[in-house]
């Protein structure tokens, strides 16, 4: 079995495999060595993979090196099922890649757009002969509305709730409303200029704001919150069979 380990900005997305099968995910505020072991101890997993955009504490980091075969812990060296045409890798996030080659890995017939919406909200282009052709980065809706309240000295810092109009008649109905539907027109816009260039591009949207933010989208998108972890199962799953090859 496999083991599948995001270190986000905020939380930590775990997920065990059975081959393709993921038959177990959990996200926890902290993961430890403790938390590995009782995981250990429900499953007999063997190899693992790990992508963090964050520092791994160091007893960690070792403990998972030495407890399964292989490691593999994503960086622009690790080899991966897609091209990738990125002009800088080196400073490609590994969370971006596993999200291009999880959505490769689920529809390989056709040109791919990943909109993770998360603490950035992020977009990643793959075309379909496999080739990661990059992606954009903006704030996503915390970070925008907090920085409304940071930089500004009489916005009040709201917090990301339901919304049922699109133009708000209070200060923060307001603010709510202008991140979440310049978002959603965001990603909306997003869509329909790409498919005018890759008329089979479908679009999946991923992130912990996922859910919210596909209830105001117009363009027709797959939800997916496990697509990085599915991208990184297939990218041991490569890593395995290349060893063996």
């Amino acid at each position: 079995m496999n083991l599948t380990l995001d270190f986000g900005n905020t939380r930590v997305k775990v997920a065990v495999f059975d081959g393709n099968k993921c038959i177990h995910e959990y996200a926890y505020d902290f993961f430890s060595v403790k938390e590995c072991e009782t995981l250990l101890s429900m499953f007999q997993i063997k190899r693992a993979i790990v992508c963090s955009v964050t520092e791994i504490d160091a007893t960690l980091s070792e403990y998972l090196k030495t407890t399964f075969n292989p490691c593999v812990f994503l960086d622009s060296q690790t080899p991966i099922p897609i091209i990738n045409a990125y002009a800088t890798p080196i400073t490609l996030g590994p969370d971006r890649l596993a999200l291009a080659v999880g959505a490769h890995e689920l529809h390989p017939e056709h040109s791919v757009l990943v909109v993770d919406a998360g603490t950035a909200l992020t977009y990643e282009l793959i075309d379909e002969t496999g080739k990661y052709l990059g992606g954009n980065i903006a704030p996503g809706a915390n970070m925008r509305l907090k920085s409304l309240h940071d930089y500004t000295q009489k916005l009040p810092l709201v917090s990301l709730s339901d919304t049922n109009s699109n133009i708000g008649n209070n200060t923060n109905d307001a603010i709510l409303n202008g991140v979440v539907y310049g978002i959603a027109y965001e990603i909306d816009s997003y869509i329909s200029f790409l498919q005018s260039t890759y008329p089979n591009l479908l679009t999946f949207l991923t992130g912990g704001d996922a859910f919210y933010f596909a209830k105001k989208l117009k363009s027709s998108i797959f939800v997916s919150p496990n697509l990085l972890l599915i991208g990184l199962n297939c990218i041991l799953n490569y890593n395995i069979c290349s060893v063996h090859e």
